[in-house]
């Protein structure tokens, strides 16, 4: 099986609409990969940044959202001279199907990286069929 290269894409800005949001700022799409073996998928999501008290990962009706937040930086007296870095909260949703277990989703962040377990189904797993001689 051939596997497909992805191209990096630089972080980018969700846009609001009108009414959206509670808090000031620019909120980012985090950039993720999506792993899976014979047991569960994996998705890791980079929020760097944020502390794993500020992150909540809802489910409601198939849909898994992830919401990062930064803490405000308190800045002393100096003046930004060049800036190639934007800080600002992260949103993302994913829509999920029936091969995920959902009530043993698992997630654990460590060093800005959301990690989230999304464990198979038991039917959904593979599984070897044992042949059986019929004499």
């Amino acid at each position: 099986m051939a596997t497909k290269e992805m191209e990096l894409k630089e972080k980018h800005e969700v846009k609001k609409t009108a009414g959206e949001g509670t808090r000031p700022g620019p909120v980012f799409v985090p950039a993720v990969d999506i792993l899976e073996n014979m047991n569960e998928i994996i998705i890791l999501a980079d929020m760097p940044g944020v502390e794993s008290k500020n992150v909540d990962v809802d489910l409601r009706d198939n849909q898994l959202t992830i919401i990062g937040r930064i803490e405000p930086i308190e800045k002393e007296k100096e003046i930004s001279l060049y800036k190639e870095f934007n800080w600002g909260d992260y949103f993302r949703q994913f829509t999920l199907s029936n091969v995920i277990d959902q009530s043993k989703i698992t997630a654990k962040m460590d060093n800005g990286v959301l990690k989230l377990v999304l464990p198979k189904v038991e039917k959904a797993k593979p599984q070897k069929i044992k042949v059986v001689s019929s004499s």
